[in-house]
C-alpha cells in the first residue's frame, strides 16, 4: 500500500506533541469555582470523545479557556520516529496550530526532519477544510497518491484526506484517538497506537 508513497503528512497536537497536560490544565481552568471535580469531567470527556463530540468541555458547558502552549512536550518517539523515516519519505506538517508553528519544531528538535510546514495561522486556512491539504500538495509538488497523512483526528485529520486521496493513518492518542470510525471516509487506511507501531508501519 505505501510502495508509491513519496510524502508523509503529519498532524501535530496528540500526534508529534503530547497534548496530556496542556488538557489536565484546560479542564482545571474550566472547572475552577464549579464545585466540580477534575476526575469527574475527565471522566465524562472521555465518554463523549468515545462519542466523536470533538470539544467535550463545550459541550458539557464549560468554558472554553485559554490553551496553555507551555505544557506541550514532545512525544519520546517523535525525533527517533522522524528521523528513520524521513530516510525514505518527505515529511510535511498539516497541522490547525498558532501562529509560530516552525519556531516551536525547531525547539522540540524535529525541524530538521521537515521540508514542509503548513500551519492554519499563517495559511489563513483549517482542517477539516480541504483547501489546507491541497496547498501542501500543491507546495509539495505531489498527487495526493504519493502521499499520506497521519493524525489524531477522524474528522480533521483522516475524514479529509481521504476524500482527496491520501492515504490515511489513524494514530490512536490523546482525546480524538478515542473515538470511533462511523463512516466510509472516517474510516483509516490504518491504525497505529503510538510512534514506534508508526515507524514499523512505514518501513
Amino acid at each position: 500500500m505505501f510502495r508509491q508513497i513519496e510524502w508523509l503528512f503529519f498532524d501535530v497536537g496528540s500526534t508529534l506533541i503530547d497534548e496530556s497536560r496542556a488538557n489536565e490544565h484546560r479542564i482545571l481552568d474550566a472547572i475552577a469555582g464549579t464545585g466540580l471535580s477534575y476526575e469527574q469531567v475527565y471522566a465524562q470527556a472521555v465518554q463523549l470523545a468515545r462519542q466523536n463530540v470533538a470539544h467535550p468541555l463545550k459541550h458539557l458547558g464549560l468554558p472554553i479557556t485559554p490553551w496553555r502552549s507551555e505544557d506541550e512536550i514532545v512525544y519520546p518517539q517523535a525525533a527517533e520516529c522522524l528521523a528513520l523515516l524521513h530516510e525514505k519519505y518527505r515529511i510535511g506538517i498539516i497541522a490547525n496550530q498558532k501562529l509560530g508553528t516552525a519556531s516551536r519544531m525547531e525547539q522540540y528538535g524535529l525541524s530538521q526532519y521537515l521540508d514542509l510546514i503548513i500551519a492554519s495561522a499563517e495559511e489563513g486556512m483549517e482542517k477539516p477544510d480541504l483547501q489546507i491539504f491541497e496547498l501542501a500538495l500543491k507546495r509539495a509538488n505531489c498527487l495526493p497518491e504519493n502521499a499520506a497523512m497521519i493524525g489524531d483526528r477522524l474528522d480533521n485529520d483522516i475524514a479529509p484526506a481521504k476524500r482527496l486521496g491520501l492515504k490515511t493513518i489513524w494514530i490512536r492518542q490523546g482525546f480524538g484517538g478515542m473515538g470511533h470510525p462511523i463512516t466510509e471516509m472516517s474510516t483509516p487506511d490504518h491504525c497505529v497506537n503510538d510512534l514506534g507501531e508508526l515507524v514499523e508501519l512505514l518501513r
